[in-house]
């Protein structure tokens, strides 16, 4: 009989975490379609997306909620979107400038085509990483991270948006009670990669089992 895996524990991250947590998703996400069109080259991809993730980590610790596991090998970055969502922090666009020199203009296509087809509202979470190790992908921990947010997300009626980079993470996605969005996929320019806009609805408590 083969022995089950024990579901990861989930933590909050904290900023003593955000050089592992940012080379972690440079790691997982370095050969993803999306990376591979914002850099060509392997080894610039190598030495600039562990910066640009660094933004984002500090972005969803200080606005939004940033989980990982105990071992640091998984991070789910979430963020608060639609209505009343705070603009981001001050001086953002001087250090993403800075972090993605001399492909800024690229990331900027990129956020500005992921902006464009963000649904305006209602108010809802925007998943905007869910990177697992290469080395612990296929173990439970992207659904133990999503379990942990849906289980608060869902009794307060909040739901939830993220673009899948792939077929298989929109599989994923689907069989946790994402669906797509109208138009779905959308193509990067230039011939680009396809992502995949996906939208959540809060699930329906379980009835009171009768005694």
């Amino acid at each position: 009989m083969t022995a089950t895996r024990p579901t990861p524990s989930v933590v909050r991250a904290a900023p003593a975490d955000l050089e592992v947590l940012s080379d972690l998703i440079a790691t997982a996400f370095h050969d993803l379609a999306p990376s591979r069109w914002l850099i060509a080259d392997p080894e610039a991809r190598r030495a600039i997306l562990p910066g640009y993730f660094r933004l984002l980590i500090i972005y969803a610790i200080v606005s939004g909620l940033a989980h990982t596991i105990p071992s640091r090998d998984a991070v789910a970055l979430w963020l608060r979107a639609g209505p009343g969502t705070p603009s981001p922090p001050t001086g953002h666009r001087e250090r993403l400038a800075a972090a993605t020199a001399p492909w800024t203009s690229r990331f900027a296509v990129f956020d500005k085509m992921l902006e464009d087809h963000h649904p305006a509202g209602p108010p809802h979470q925007h998943l905007a990483i869910l990177a697992v190790h290469p080395q612990r992908q296929g173990q439970g921990i992207g659904t133990a991270l999503l379990d942990a947010r849906h289980h608060d997300l869902d009794p307060d009626r909040v739901p939830a948006y993220l673009e899948a980079s792939s077929p298989r993470a929109r599989d994923l996605y689907q069989r946790h009670g994402y669906t797509t969005r109208p138009g779905a996929p959308f193509r990067l320019p230039g011939g680009g990669p396809p992502l995949w806009p996906m939208w959540r609805e809060p699930r329906q408590p379980l009835p009171a089992a009768v005694p």
